[in-house]
């Protein structure tokens, strides 16, 4: 493996490969926050994208945080119409993601080129949409930055969801079951975020959905206007006029989206149900996914965190940002190719004939050594990290404790010594 946290650069060809792996070409995109680039898998040809986030941006602990949760969602959504992520680099400076390519771009230079477009394809692309949102909402996704500029097209024409940076997860839901932090582009943004009161990510993703069908049958967004106060003051009050030449359904499907009032603006489910959108027969496709739990339960052990291997790599730990260090001991990493049930079937052969208990954790590929009195030791986790590599983790505690320190420096380095050995590629740490 070529040397892991730079890139390089082959004079000869004046060509710019990352990692020894994607070759960078032409730049697709420039964000607020990352760059886009094109590039080439190097050992099959194939295309992906590249997304280029600054280390500089760790600075905001909200943004670095943004950065944790997009990678902790794009790992758990495998749908046709949501971009996949395929594997998160990083080196001294920077975060890459490695994203599926979308070869026909934004959804919005569709529109724009066209003007409007007609019912059918519109529809087309609304279904997509709507079969992408329902599979992220009943994982406890809500997207929350729905719009033109966020759906881009394959070479197939087909639509696929990306950008999660803004994204919420239902462990962000208050108590009062709402989300709270305002979010999103003006002009797709639901009237309920504006009023700060609190909102349901699952209706404002669909009044977003609302905007995005507007604008593919019509040509342009319902609401929008220079000043941002007058633009907030139309979309609080649902200001906007439907075109005489769209069809009766559409008329009614799309004010039934852009109902300013939550509680009764129609739903995923009843989407599912409009006649407008099942126009010609429809059937959502069942998207067959193991999910992070799903996979989980099945081995016994916790599949490997995209963000974890960020923090493994050579000059980029951020581990400190997100992770509280209670500063009572080290933590040790090494990558191995040895049988996950082997590797804790012989921390308890390590242990055998000490003072030391090792309990296992229950659906989880680990375990916690304790003392006679039950005193932490350490802990071992194993998480899966391909079909063929795990990386396993021992955190020592129990400072002071002369039994402890022992066991840790007589049993426990030595087989990460030994573990690190049976390995089939090449880790810098």
């Amino acid at each position: 493996m070529a040397e892991e946290a730079q890139i390089q650069t082959q004079n000869e060809s004046k060509r710019i490969v990352l990692f020894g792996k994607y070759e960078i070409g032409r730049l697709l995109g420039v964000g607020a926050s990352a760059k886009v680039y094109h590039a080439t898998n190097v050992e099959n040809g194939k295309s992906v994208a590249v997304k280029v986030i600054s280390k500089k941006k760790l600075i905001n602990g909200e943004f670095a945080a943004n950065i944790e949760r997009e990678i902790s969602i794009l790992r758990r959504l495998h749908h046709p119409n949501i971009i996949d992520l395929f594997e998160v680099l990083a080196s001294k400076s920077k975060i890459y993601f490695i994203v599926e390519f979308a070869a026909a771009g934004e959804l919005f230079e569709e529109v724009a080129g066209k003007e409007k477009l007609t019912e059918d394809h519109a529809r087309r692309y609304f279904r997509q949409l709507i079969s992408a949102v329902k599979y992220c909402h009943s994982r406890g996704v809500f997207h929350r930055d729905l719009k033109l500029d966020n759906l881009l097209l394959d070479e197939n024409d087909n639509l696929k969801v990306t950008d999660f940076g803004l994204s919420a997860v239902n462990n962000q839901i208050r108590p009062d079951g709402l989300l709270h932090t305002v979010c999103g582009t003006p002009s797709y943004v639901a009237p309920e975020i504006l009023a700060k009161k609190g909102y349901d990510g699952a209706k404002a993703d669909v009044w977003s959905c609302g905007v995005v069908l507007f604008a593919l049958t019509t040509g342009y967004l319902p609401f929008n206007d220079y000043n941002i106060t007058v633009l907030y003051r139309k979309i609080y009050r649902g200001q906007f006029r439907l075109p005489k030449w769209i069809s009766c359904d559409l008329k009614n499907l799309l004010s039934r989206l852009l109902d300013t009032n939550p509680k009764t603006r129609i739903t995923v489910d009843e989407i599912l149900e409009d006649p407008w959108f099942n126009s010609g027969g429809f059937k959502l496709d069942r998207v067959l996914v193991k999910s992070e739990l799903e996979e989980e339960n099945r081995t016994g052990f916790k599949p490997m965190n995209a963000f974890d291997l960020i923090s493994f790599s050579t000059g980029l730990d951020m581990s400190g940002m997100f992770e509280e260090n209670d500063g009572s001991g080290l933590i040790e990493r090494v990558v191995s190719s040895e049988v996950p049930a082997k590797i804790l079937e012989r921390v308890d052969e390590m242990v055998k004939g000490t003072k030391v208990v090792v309990k296992r954790f229950e659906n989880c590929g680990g375990a916690k050594l304790e003392g006679q009195e039950g005193n932490l030791i350490a802990i071992v986790l194993v998480y899966r990290l391909t079909d063929e590599l795990v990386v396993v983790e021992m955190k020592k505690r129990g400072k002071g404790e002369e039994y402890g320190a022992q066991l840790w420096k007589n049993k426990l380095k030595p087989l990460l010594v030994e573990l690190a050995q049976k390995q089939e590629v090449t880790v810098s740490r």
